[in-house]
């Protein structure tokens, strides 16, 4: 009886740390537009906890400056026109 190769399965990612639990001095806050602009895409999209690697709490607070952030116009709801 012939035996079947293995084949690479799908590898799990590492699990990513909440850069907030991490380091008690970050503060979310909706005037720093450089720290919110790491959590928008490209698009202008709020990045997805798994793919930002936060926490359930900083994620909902992080995309909460970042609404008041584009509502106080610091930063856009849309990134450029793309073609």
């Amino acid at each position: 009886m012939a035996r079947k190769k293995k084949r690479g399965g799908a590898k799990v990612p590492k699990k990513k740390k909440c850069r907030f639990c991490a380091t008690t001095d970050l503060r979310i806050d909706y005037k720093n537009d450089r720290l919110l602009s790491r959590f928008v895409s490209d698009r202008g999209k709020i990045v997805p906890r798994r793919v930002s690697g936060n926490c359930a709490r900083h994620q909902r607070r992080v995309a909460a400056a970042i609404k008041v952030a584009r509502f106080l116009a610091i930063l856009p709801y849309v990134r450029e026109h793309y073609r």
